[in-house]
């Protein structure tokens, strides 16, 4: 008995003190203060970047149509060129030799066709006084209709022949600029062979790619034929000096990447923007009714976003929530929070879930005001 008494007693003194110990960390815990604040609910615009190629207006490879030995370059690289301007000249000696045997044998043709012209017109009048059988008159019909096929296929060869030398001078197809000539004076070229390029810098095409969601936004915002103003950023990230508009976008996505190619235009008049370059567009999206919240409000766990939300009872728990854009010092908060819950603004390394604070509510904007003055 006197056994079982010591072991009742030890037992109500450790209960005594567990719950000594306990009242006591409760009270700590409790005694803890935390700046606490509610999301913002604002109109706001941000600005994204989006990686870019440039392509010329025109960009068109000059190649040769025959086969032959350069003769002459008549432009450099780099220089500007006009329509119609001649760029190169090919030896034509044997495309001119082919067309003047083409035209002899044309003129040849339509000589024998008049000499039986006339022979036709003799027998004509001879059966008329019943000279010679019709059978001789039809033969010579049939030679006539034989000589003409010759001769239509003599003027064939005759303008093949004009075309071919024609193809001995290379000329630009528009104004532009030319680029490398790999070839000069004296090179053996083969029909197909690359001589140049030809770009058209007057204006110039920027293409991005922006993904299903974003398209989705940009269409409900019914921007799609507004012509939308964009911003191009070079490749020494100093802001290109004239503004370009959103033209087209694309038919489909690209079922590999999910996403959908943009078409910009800027005018280029100062031929600085080339066919190849890069840079980055940027493109200002408008959000109403924007959920934000505090950059220092938001930690991540195991990459995802969380913050600590503060309940009736000032009991602390983790939220995973979605973010839509990153701001200068807030986040839009896309899911997983309520514009009128608390969450803690300061402190999070300190607490735990479940944890129960003393809140300090303070107004968004005059934390952030704060903020910023420190």
């Amino acid at each position: 008995m006197k056994a079982n008494a010591f072991k009742v007693g030890v037992c109500a003194c450790l209960l005594v003190c567990w719950s000594c110990m306990e009242g006591t960390n409760q009270s700590k815990v409790e005694q803890l203060s935390f700046p606490v604040t509610s999301p913002l609910v604002v109109d706001t615009v941000y600005t994204k970047e989006y990686v870019t190629t440039i392509a010329s207006l025109q960009n068109v490879e000059i190649r040769s149509k025959i086969e032959g030995y350069i003769e002459a370059v008549l432009i450099d690289e780099g220089r500007a060129v006009h329509s119609g301007q001649t760029l190169f000249r090919i030896g034509g000696q044997r495309y001119r030799q082919e067309l003047n045997k083409a035209q002899a044998t044309l003129k040849s043709a339509r000589s024998e066709a008049k000499t039986l012209e006339l022979e036709i017109k003799n027998i004509r009048h001879l059966v008329e006084q019943k000279i010679v059988a019709k059978t001789e008159l039809e033969i010579a019909e049939s030679k006539l209709e034989t000589l003409k096929a010759r001769i239509e296929e003599a003027e064939s060869d005759a303008a093949n022949a004009q075309l071919q030398l024609s193809m001995t001078e290379i000329k630009a197809p528009f104004g532009g600029v030319v680029g490398r000539i790999p070839n000069k004076v004296g090179s053996l070229v083969d029909e197909g062979t690359l001589l140049t390029i030809v770009s058209n810098n007057q204006e110039v095409y920027a293409y991005f790619n922006v993904t299903e969601k974003e398209y989705l936004d940009f269409t409900a915002q019914n921007e799609i034929n507004r012509r939308r103003p964009v911003t191009l950023i070079l490749a020494n990230g100093q802001p290109y000096s004239q503004r370009g508009i959103i033209e087209t976008i694309d038919s489909q996505f690209d079922k590999n990447t999910g996403n959908i190619a943009f078409r910009a235009k800027f005018p280029n008049p100062q031929q600085i923007l080339k066919n190849g370059a890069s840079g980055k567009i940027q493109l200002t999206n408008t959000i109403k009714n924007a959920l934000v919240v505090p950059h220092k409000a938001v930690f991540e766990v195991q990459d995802r976003n969380c913050l600590y939300v503060v309940d009736a009872q000032n009991k602390v728990s983790i939220r995973n929530v979605q973010i839509l854009q990153r701001l200068p010092q807030l986040y839009v908060i896309e899911s997983g929070l309520d514009k009128s819950e608390k969450i803690l603004y300061e402190g999070i390394q300190r607490v735990a879930e479940g944890d129960v604070i003393t809140p300090q509510f303070v107004p968004m904007r005059q934390a952030m005001a704060s903020n910023a003055k420190n």
